[in-house]
């Protein structure tokens, strides 16, 4: 288990640059199994998860060429279905939830496709009934075996259908996609999700030779086409990663510039924080935070109490409420943070209230946050990472703190942040690596 030795109090000062979206990254990663053209995508994240689905796909019988550090090339010529039945795909593919997103495509192209019990964070319940409801509308017979926790469907030919999403599930949204392009006839999918990912996503195949419209919407239409070719994919920069640097900034009173963030993709994110009290300033396609002692949370016109609650897109992202959180423990004035979608997610508040912030855990979905307006530091603590979003925000709090924090199982942080604590030390903070 790796472990962080953060000591707190230092402010930084320079740019940063954003990864490439994680999210994105591992369904645009998964749709190059539906071509056996050459597919070369740029600006992949360096991350556990990331590389985790990488190597499967090798094991799969992918031919994967590293262009540089974040650019690979795939070419799904030579599938090997058989592997889909191994120990080891089962062990590795019950290691990462991402693996979820081969099942469209393999089921778009060859007809089938199988899948253990997914992992991932452990953050309340992540139903798949969305993704194999889509795939059996379209077709496909599903089969869960309970024993050996592993899922499969199979169909002889897909055809388009009408389907409305029992949620606007944003994997659930991609994986039916990537189903439905290659099936006989239209399909239309209402209440899909659309987030920047699943744009980028029907951008990607499009021009592989998708047809694909609606793209931005609630509502997609897919006409079935034969056969999809190559092309070449560049991932939008990783806009989680952009609001935990705007929170991490405040928290630490510190002065930074995120740069090429694809500001005109990041939705209400930015407002979102300027909420809080932080001041922020577009550059072109940069952030520009400066250096602040105080910020205080906004009311609403009625003077109550400020609430930030997850939606789907244009909506606020769920990965970003355990940020909003521990920045809003040091602001100025009190905010109600709902995290609607996951029943788990808040009880990482539970160390930052070891530390001294002030949150009153209302239930598994409620927190109610009272700031408190630099006026008390937080104390550093030993913690441990819950998952990948709490990690980052428990990194957060032990980077504004008084003393010096250990934060255990960081391998959930390197689930989703690439080389984390090199670039923050670039800008002056104080995280040691320990093994």
């Amino acid at each position: 288990m790796g472990t962080f030795k953060v000591k707190g109090g230092y402010k930084l000062k320079g740019d940063i640059y954003p990864q490439g979206a994680k999210n994105e990254a591992l369904q645009v990663i998964c749709a190059s199994l539906l071509t056996s053209d050459e597919v070369t995508i740029n600006n992949i994240p360096d991350i556990l998860d990331v590389n985790k689905l990488i190597n499967l796909l090798a094991d799969l019988g992918v031919k994967i060429r590293k262009n540089n550090k974040n650019s690979y090339t795939f070419k799904a010529d030579n599938i090997d279905m058989n592997y889909l039945s191994s120990d080891n795909f089962k062990t590795k593919g019950g290691s990462l939830r991402g693996t979820i997103m081969i099942v469209g495509p393999l089921l778009g192209r060859f007809g089938k496709g199988y899948i253990p019990q997914p992992g991932g964070d452990k953050i309340g319940r992540r139903r798949l009934d969305t993704h194999f409801l889509g795939f059996e509308k379209l077709g496909a017979k599903f089969n869960y075996n309970f024993q050996e926790k592993f899922y499969s469907v199979e169909a002889k030919q897909l055809t388009g259908a009408y389907m409305l999403l029992p949620e606007a599930s944003v994997t659930g949204t991609a994986n039916i996609i990537m189903a439905a392009v290659l099936a006989k006839g239209k399909t239309t999918i209402y209440n899909a999700a659309c987030e920047p990912y699943v744009q980028q996503l029907s951008e990607m195949l499009n021009s592989m030779g998708a047809k694909i419209s609606g793209v931005g919407s609630n509502l997609l239409t897919i006409e079935g086409v034969k056969e999809l070719h190559g092309c070449s994919h560049d991932i939008l920069p990783d806009m989680i990663e952009v609001g935990s640097f705007i929170g991490m900034a405040a928290m630490t009173k510190s002065e930074i510039t995120i740069k090429n963030v694809a500001f005109d993709k990041l939705g209400i994110i930015p407002q979102s924080f300027m909420n809080l009290g932080i001041k922020l300033e577009r550059k072109d396609d940069d952030i520009h935070i400066p250096a602040q002692e105080h910020y205080q949370i906004k009311s609403y016109i009625d003077g109550s109490i400020m609430t930030f609650a997850d939606a789907i897109w244009p909506g606020l992202t769920p990965d970003l409420l355990s940020v909003f959180l521990v920045t809003a423990t040091q602001a100025k004035g009190s905010v109600l943070i709902h995290q609607k979608m996951f029943e788990s997610r808040l009880f990482f508040v539970d160390k930052l209230i070891d530390m001294g912030a002030q949150i009153i855990l209302c239930d598994p979905h409620r927190a109610t946050v009272i700031g408190l307006d630099n006026k008390i530091k937080l104390r550093a603590t030993r913690m441990t990472s819950p998952d990948i979003r709490a990690g980052v925000a428990l990194l957060i709090a032990a980077m504004s703190a008084e003393g010096t924090s250990i934060i255990n199982n960081i391998e959930q942080i390197d689930r989703g942040y690439q080389d984390i604590e090199k670039r923050l030390n670039a800008l002056g903070a104080k995280i040691e690596r320990l093994n």
